[in-house]
Formats: structure tokens, sequence, C-alpha cells
């Protein structure tokens, strides 16, 4: 809060992010309520058509699925036949409890103190905007760049990317890019450091549908969905409690070196005294880049059939393996990048992401991505009430990404 000799100081501060054009972009694009269920997308794909024209760029509004618009803003380098670099964006945010927030969740107001408080301030409208910042500070310095720049923005990361970027990657229009590599969201880091992502735990939505022995909820029947769903559960539970203490015995690792399992679902059953035929439960699990696929499955398989038999394993999702970003001297952009967080003085954390986001379906196809969010001191806030971030962190990004997209697109 200010104190009260200087209150004249705050409100001159306040009215120079107010006039900031990069804030007030910011905040124009953070009242587009792009919410899920349901979003629709038409006034995010005429603000982005805005911008760029703005920055005097070609726009390309791609559909690879019915009202699921891609657009892409395109730099192009000095050498376009050189391998591009693609910034990329998502423009979805995830749902709000509006009873829980303090300022209205899609109103971007900002106090005093420079927070500005909007869904997908911090998960990741804000990166967007800062790659359209960094690029309308090179062009302002008169900067031409080596690479093709491409930034991005793409729909429905926040439930899994099915219908945006895990089918375009697969599609011409986006081989034509010839992108080298990507740069994507990370999180916010309370601490000095900021978090770098590298790699991401492959996600796993598994449904063990279980049939059993129905009947009167008066006897001891054999063979119960209900005991053969507490069999599954309980060696679930029981991997995960070893997973928490490799967590907990290793000050080195961060949730993203460990696999995580947690019950999400539970459904069936049709009266309180019927014991029921069939059952179902649902785990979420995050496999660790350690792991092997084929391995898990197989004691999954085991467990199923040790609890009895007639359990069908049904995957909502099932990402398959995915090779981290190298972060060493044979990956060119890693040099760049890191040279340019020395220059900046910058202490950067490596880790894989906790969770899962597109560069997972980038890095799929053989492109080198990397999770950056350049918000540190900053409380993590994505999906969660009153989510914010500070003006001054937001324009700091966009100095450290202007730093960075020269240093990488001249690689």
């Amino acid at each position: 809060m200010c104190e009260t000799g200087a209150v004249n100081a705050c409100d001159n501060k306040y009215k120079e992010w107010e006039a900031n054009e990069e804030i007030r972009i910011f905040r124009e694009y953070l009242r587009i309520p792009t919410v899920h269920p349901n979003v629709n997308y038409d006034e995010c794909v005429e603000f982005l058509r805005r911008q760029a024209a703005s920055l005097d760029l070609p726009v390309k509004v791609i559909e690879v699925n019915p009202r699921k618009p891609i657009v892409v803003i395109t730099w192009e380098g000095t050498d376009p036949e050189a391998k591009s670099i693609i910034l990329n964006s998502h423009m979805d945010v995830v749902p709000v409890y509006e009873t829980h927030w303090t300022r209205p969740p899609f109103e971007a107001e900002m106090d005093h103190e420079g927070r500005i408080y909007a869904r997908g301030a911090q998960d990741m409208k804000c990166v967007g905007i800062q790659f359209l910042g960094a690029i309308r500070a090179l062009q302002r310095e008169g900067v031409r760049l080596k690479r093709t720049l491409h930034a991005t923005f793409v729909p429905d990361e926040e439930i899994g990317g099915k219908l945006g970027m895990m089918e375009w990657v697969h599609k011409e229009s986006f081989r034509q890019l010839n992108a080298g590599f990507s740069i994507d969201e990370g999180i916010a880091g309370e601490g000095d450091a900021f978090p770098l992502f590298y790699g991401e735990r492959s996600v796993w939505h598994v449904y063990f549908n279980i049939s059993g022995t129905p009947g009167h909820g008066s006897l001891l029947l054999k063979g119960t969905a209900g005991a053969k769903a507490h069999y599954i559960i309980d060696k679930l539970m029981r991997f995960r409690e070893n997973e928490v203490k490799r967590l907990e015995n290793n000050p080195e690792y961060t949730i993203g070196d460990v696999t995580t399992v947690n019950i999400t679902k539970m459904k069936g059953g049709v009266q309180e005294n019927v014991v029921p035929p069939e059952l179902s439960v649902c785990f979420d699990v995050r496999l660790a880049v350690d792991v092997n696929h084929l391995e898990f499955e197989n004691q999954l398989l085991d467990w199923c059939r040790e609890a009895g038999g007639g359990i069908e394993l049904e995957y909502d999702q099932k990402c398959p393996y995915v090779k981290p970003t190298v972060l060493d001297s044979s990956n060119i952009y890693w040099v760049a990048f890191k040279a340019a967080l020395d220059e900046l003085g910058l202490k950067v954390k490596p880790q894989i992401f906790p969770g899962g986001t597109d560069s997972r379906y980038i890095r799929g196809v053989g492109i080198p991505a990397i999770g950056f969010s350049p918000m540190n001191n900053t409380p993590v806030l994505l999906h969660d009430h009153d989510e914010f971030l500070k003006a001054d962190t937001f324009l700091e990004g966009i100095r450290i990404y202007t730093k960075i997209v020269k240093s990488v697109a001249n690689a």
C-alpha cells in the first residue's frame, strides 16, 4: 500500500501503467471471455487481426476443426529458408467461480499496486501479448532477424488441445511453418529464479471398468465389483505413496520428476441395498519421463488379473512417451536462449512441467521446445481465484522476451 507521503508517487505510477500501450493491449485481450465450455473465439480472432495490422505483419487463420481457429502472425526473417521459431500461446482460459473472486474475472481491473486481475492473466494471455510486445520492440529498434518468427495462437489447450495443436502438428499448414524451435508457456516462480521447462510427463486418464457378482446388499458375495475396485485402488494408492516418499526424500526433485496418481471419478450402483454388477474408477496418472510405458501398462493389467478379472481398461487420454528437449551444446537454440538469460543475469531452474501443455505435441514431431513464462517473485495463480499479474512483471517480461527472441532467431 502507498504510504501517506508517497500517494502522489503511487498515483503517478498508476497513471503510467494506465497509459502504457502494452498494458492497454494486454488488458483488452483479458477482457475477451474465451472461457470454457463452448468457447466462441470470434472476438479473439478479430483482436489478433488488429494486432497483426498494428505490427504491419501478415496473419493467417487456420481451422483444422470447425470453430477452432488457429491464428498465425508471421514476421519473415532475412533468411526465409532457415528453420523458423514458433512463439506459441493458447487463447482459451479455464472457467471461474465468480463468487470466489474479489474482482470481476473478465474486466482486467488494475489496483494501485499494479495488480491486473483477470482469468488468463498468468495462464497464459500474458505470454501471447509479451511475444507481440517483443516483436514490436525489435521493430522499433530497426532490428531484422535471421529466422522467421511465427506467433501462433491456438484453441482448446485447456482441454487437452485435441481439436487444436494435437491435430495441427500433423497438417501441411503446420509443416509449412518450417519450424526448428518453439517457445511456449511455463508457470510463475515464487522466488528469484524462473522455472524453465524442457519436457513433460505423459498424461494417462485411465478408466477401470469393473464387472462383478451382483446381488443383495446383505450377503457376502465373492468377486463383487466393489471388492475388485478395492484391490485396484489399494495397489495404485500404494504406488502413489511410494512416489510421495521419493519426492520427499530427494530435495532436488520437483513434482515433475515423479509419477502422480489420483482418483478423479467413481461411478456405479443403482440402490443402497443392491450390490452393483459394474463400477467404474478413473485415475489421472502423469508418468514421469523415466517410466517405461509398456512395463507400467503391463503392471496395470497384472493387477486387473490379480483382482479377479472382468476388468477392462479404457483410456480417455494416453499420451505416448515424448523425448524431452536437450539442454546442451548440441541444441543451438538452447545455446542462444541460455546466452540471452546470462546476458540478462537471470537465474532459471530447468525442470519437467508438472501439467500438460501444447509443447508435448510439438516435441512429439521432433521439434525442440521450451516452456518459459517470465514471471518470478510471483504467486502461482493459474486456474486459481483472483488470478493476477503485476504490471511491472508483465512489462519486464517483454524486455526479457525481446532479448531471448532476438538471440534465438539469430542462432
